[in-house]
This record gives structure tokens, sequence and C-alpha cells, in this order.
């Protein structure tokens, strides 16, 4: 009995393996156990990145999106609002709309296609501050699992660089384009900023009196607001110069005046006096309301105010709280960053003139390259002549721009001039220096990266034109490519989060 025992649980046993090694099958006839090919794809507009990420469509199998939606500007994941996926054929299609993303960023609808064949997918995206839709022709609907291993395969490690977009949402990143652009012969200079005519105001006491400062602690560099009351110059207890009495002297004259001239006109209306003596009249009026009328604006407390023009900054200050001073003494200088003049001087081997030139970069506080038509500034003028005091040519740019650079500072200038060519072009911030060798790193989709030797040429301000390795319509990181880079060098894979 022993014997026959231990044979019956020897043939359970190998009953048991039969079936777990037996070649199982779904309902649909494909392969139990085999993974369903995922699919990817990465979709720019002018305002959205779509990265989406799920299962191959197939017949009866609901699809889970991972669709990762980003701002472009700034990069930032859509935090509100609705997503609807569309998979259309012909007039024919299935729709599922999410209201909210399952994580930032990230929308989760799903899909379950009822016919094969080949499909457009449509995704909308409505937020409360813009709408965006994007379309993807030729998307394919199996008919069964095995259909699409045999169409797709399986995925293999193409030894592209991982960097999620939870990753990229977390720090500052951004991505620009390859386009094809003018590029110019440029000259490297410098350039110096000085005050334009209208960034800078200087403010005189308007009566004679005594300096009042109505802001504690004015000092050089106090940023102050349009309107904003500064001084007040008091006369108030002077036994002369006493702008009350002043007034109370020009409204006399002013009131006096006024009865004079409402008499004079009655009666040249009705023809009683000549023209010339009403004339004489009119204009004593005029004359004595405008004095007192003058007087008395701006004036508080026995004072005349001084108030700031525009918004700015205290560039001077020509006086101290207490001071005495006359009428039209100059009492504080208020500039502001709004607009600029930008001086460079170059060679006259360069030949530039208002003809050639064709624009003008300038560098910002933060290293950064604006043009200076951008900003709707302009170039003013090109000096012609030279000696041997002023061997340098000198150039006038207008600049109407917040320039976050104190008067008299240096900035980097490149000046263009010539006739452009057109190549292919992208942001100097994009690029990679490694001992004089250049690289860039190229977005191939939403979270996959490739590092690629480049081969520049000129340098147009906030661009650069590429002789080698880059393709219009590609996409580069501009902002963020070292944090890629140094996910490339850890060697480390993170760990996918698309089953959101």
């Amino acid at each position: 009995m022993k014997y026959i025992i231990v044979v019956l649980a020897f043939l359970a046993m190998s009953c048991n393996n039969k079936v777990e090694n037996a070649h199982a099958h779904n309902a649909d006839g494909s392969h139990l156990g085999e993974d369903i090919p995922r699919l990817d794809l990465t979709i720019w507009t002018d305002k959205t990145e779509l990265f989406v990420d799920f299962p191959v469509l197939i017949v009866g199998n609901s699809s889970r999106f991972a669709a990762h939606f980003t701002i472009l500007d700034k990069h930032q994941p859509v935090q509100k609002g609705s997503v609807t996926v569309s998979l259309i054929k012909g007039d024919k299609g299935i729709r599922n709309t999410v209201e909210a993303p399952t994580s930032p960023g990230i929308f989760s609808p799903t899909i379950q296609p009822k016919e094969a064949g080949n499909y457009q997918l449509v995704f909308e995206l409505t937020t409360p501050e813009y709408s965006d839709k994007i379309m993807i022709d030729h998307v394919t609907v199996y008919a069964n699992a095995d259909e699409a291993i045999k169409a797709l395969g399986t995925a293999d490690d193409d030894g592209s660089i991982s960097f999620l977009k939870e990753q990229a949402w977390k720090i500052d990143f951004q991505t620009a384009p390859v386009v094809n652009g003018k590029v110019y012969d440029v000259i490297n200079t410098s350039g110096v900023w000085t005050p334009s005519s209208a960034s800078v105001k200087t403010l005189i006491a308007k009566s004679s009196g005594v300096v009042d400062f109505v802001v504690n602690n004015l000092t050089e560099g106090t940023q102050v607001k349009r309107g904003q009351l500064l001084i007040n110059v008091n006369s108030q207890g002077l036994a002369s110069n006493n702008l009350i009495t002043d007034i109370a002297s020009a409204k006399a004259k002013y009131q006096q005046a006024k009865s004079e001239y409402d008499r004079k006109k009655e009666l040249y209306e009705s023809k009683i006096v000549p023209k010339a003596e009403f004339e004489k009249v009119e204009s004593n009026y005029n004359i004595a309301k405008s004095n007192y009328q003058s007087l008395a604006s701006g004036v508080s407390g026995g004072g005349k105010q001084i108030r700031a023009p525009f918004d700015g900054y205290i560039t001077a200050i020509n006086v101290t709280n207490g001071d005495y001073v006359e009428q039209g003494v100059a009492v504080v200088t208020i500039g502001t960053l709004q607009s600029r003049v930008l001086k460079t001087q170059i060679a006259a081997s360069y030949g530039l003139t208002m003809d050639n030139v064709q624009g003008i970069w300038y560098q910002t506080k933060d290293g950064q390259w604006r043009n200076v038509a951008t900003s709707g500034g302009s170039i003013l003028s090109i000096a012609k002549d030279v000696d041997n005091n002023r061997p340098l040519i000198s150039v006038f740019a207008k600049v109407n721009d917040v320039v976050d650079m104190p008067e008299g500072s240096l900035t980097q200038v490149q000046i263009a001039m010539g006739n452009a060519t057109q190549n292919t072009m992208i942001p100097v911030n994009a690029l990679l220096e490694d001992y004089g060798s250049y690289s860039v790193m190229v977005q191939l989709s939403g979270e996959s990266f490739e590092r690629r030797p480049i081969k520049i040429g000129k340098r147009n301000g906030e661009n650069v034109e590429i002789l080698q390795g880059l393709q219009v319509g590609e996409v580069v990181v501009t902002t963020g490519a070292y944090q890629v880079k140094m996910a490339s060098m850890s060697g480390l894979v993170p760990a996918h989060g698309h089953e959101h």
C-alpha cells in the first residue's frame, strides 16, 4: 500500500507539471502570458507637448493611456483641466473623457477598440487658461495580441537616456525646436549703459522754502512709484518768499483781473470798447490766472510737493533734510530701468554704416542675449569721423527694455552686418562644451534623450548656427541639459511611473 501511495503521488505531480507547462491561450487565441507591446508617442504644438504611453490597441482590450501634458511656456505640467481621447475611423469613432489629471500633468483616459483597422487618435485638452487639440494619424488597432507582437516585436534598449517627465517638471527645464533662420556676420565687442534723455529727470524746487523729506531713509537707489510724494518744500513761517502769502496775493490779482475781464468782455461784445482795449485786459487776465494756478498747484500744508514723474529709482539727491533752497534749485534726480542708451565702439575698418547694420544683441545681467529690435528699440546713430584722439567709431542704440544693470556698467555686444544666409540654428543655451567640442541633448521622445556631438558656426546673439549634427524639426534641451547629462552618467534607469 505504501508504494501505491508513492506512485499515485508521483503521477499527480507529473500531471501538475504538464498543466503548468501547457501552451495556454487567451479567449482571442493569443498566447497567454506574453507581454502586450506598448507604444509611446510625442507630439508638439505651439502651446503643448504631449507624451503618451499606452498598450498597443487591440480589439476588445481596454488600453489605458498615460498622457503627459506639458505647457511649453516654462515647461510645467498641466495642473487642472479635462482631456477627451477619441479613436476615429471615417465618420465613426469612440471616445472617453477624464475630468481631471490623476497626478499633475498626467491624464489617464481608457479606450476599448471594437474593430481592427487604421484610425486617427485625437486628444482634446481643455484647461482654465487655454485649449489645444492634438491629432495623431495612422494609429493601428490589431485583431489580437499575436498580430501586434508580430508587427511590432518586443522592445529593445536603444541606448537612449531616460529622463522622466516627472523629473523634468521638478527643475528648470525647457526645450526648443531646431529651426532654419537668418545667420549674419557679427562684430563682437562690448558696450556701456548710458541714460537716455527720457529715462532721467531732475526735479527742481518750484518755490523757495525748507526741504522736508516725506519718504523715510530716502537714498540713492531707492525705488519710487509714479506719483509718489517724495519731498515737501515748505515756506511756512518765513518772513520772505512765503508761499502762502504769494498764493494769496496771486489769487487776489487773479480775481481782480477776472472781474475786469468779465466787465470788458460784455462791453466789447456790445461794441462799446475797442478790440485792442479788450485784448489787453484779456492778456492781463490770462497771465494772472496762469500765475495763480502755477503757485497753487501741488501745494499741501504750506509747501510745494515734489512727486515722482514715473516708476524708477533715485539716482541723485542734491539736498539734505531741513535745507533751505531757492526756487529753481535741483533737489533730486530720478532714473528708470525701462529705457537706456547702449554705446559701443568699433574700428573704422569694419565699414559699418546705417545701411549695412542689421541688428544689435546685448547681454542682460543674468547673461541672456537680447535683441535691441525685439524690445522696441532702435539704432540711433553711427559716428562717421575718427582722428588720433578718437580712433574708434561710436554706435548708439536705444533699448526700450528693463535693463537691471547700473549706468556705466559694461555688457557684451554683437553687431550684425551685411547680408544674411539661411542655415540651421538653435539657442546658444542648448550647447554643452567639453574642451572646445560641442554637443546637445536631443529629445527623441517625451522621456528619451540622446547626447549628440555637433559642429557650430556663427553666433548671432541668442542663437548659434549649426553646421553639422542636427536637422530642422528636431528638439533640443535649452534649460536642464546638464541634469539630463548627469542622468546619462549615473548609469541608473529611474523607475518608470506610467501606471498612474
